[in-house]
């Protein structure tokens, strides 16, 4: 692995990855190993809410580009986890593209976990993050596992989450997703390894001791 930045805590992870690579699965695994020591984040939260358009219009929308964040929101929560204020967090429903009603309460903890597909994409929060991650996913895996997830969870049909992963989750993913790579300071391959996740736990334990 590669040397990392440090930083005052909190100690702000980011994880990277395409579509379905595997950042929850990683965020839940290192979580587990920490306890109350963590708390997590997800960008998946701040998409911009829909509420205001017809069902058509938003089902035109390309949500797999970086234009679909609330980007101020994601700052403004960042930015009081790095001075470690609790905040507020919007609740994204992926059925209905809109948020709903309310926020999620997040108390700062020594770590924060945050998952997400454009973290890195911005300077200004690259400098908010005191460890980068990106996990690289064969595209094959990736589709099947998004398959799997957004029919059980997100109320979509096997060819919609096809056609849309070949016209726009790929594309971006090329475009906005892979470039992020060299602005990590580690980066993992699928399966990721048991002594990857292991030293990467240590490291962790480490800042919270």
């Amino acid at each position: 692995m590669q040397s990392i930045k440090r930083k005052s805590a909190p100690f702000i992870v980011a994880i990277v990855g395409g579509s379905a690579a595997g950042k929850s699965w990683l965020a839940d695994q290192l979580q587990n190993v920490l306890g109350d020591r963590a708390a997590r984040l997800s960008l998946d939260d701040f998409y911009r809410d829909r509420s205001h358009l017809t069902p058509a219009r938003r089902a035109h929308i390309n949500f797999d580009h970086p234009r679909a964040i609330d980007w101020q929101s994601v700052e403004r929560v960042l930015q009081d986890c790095v001075e470690g204020r609790a905040t507020k967090v919007p609740i994204y429903d992926f059925s209905t593209h809109s948020r709903r009603a309310g926020t999620q309460r997040l108390q700062p903890r020594p770590v924060i976990l945050m998952e997400g597909l454009w973290l890195l994409h911005r300077r200004s929060l690259r400098r908010m993050f005191s460890l980068s991650i990106y996990i690289d996913c064969p595209t094959g895996t990736r589709l099947n596992r998004r398959m799997a997830r957004d029919v059980t969870l997100r109320g979509r049909t096997r060819e919609s989450v096809r056609r849309q992963f070949t016209e726009t989750v790929e594309p971006m993913h090329a475009r906005h997703v892979l470039p992020q790579a060299r602005w990590a300071d580690i980066r993992l391959q699928t399966p990721i390894k048991k002594s990857d996740l292991r030293q990467l736990a240590e490291l962790l334990i480490q800042k919270v001791k």
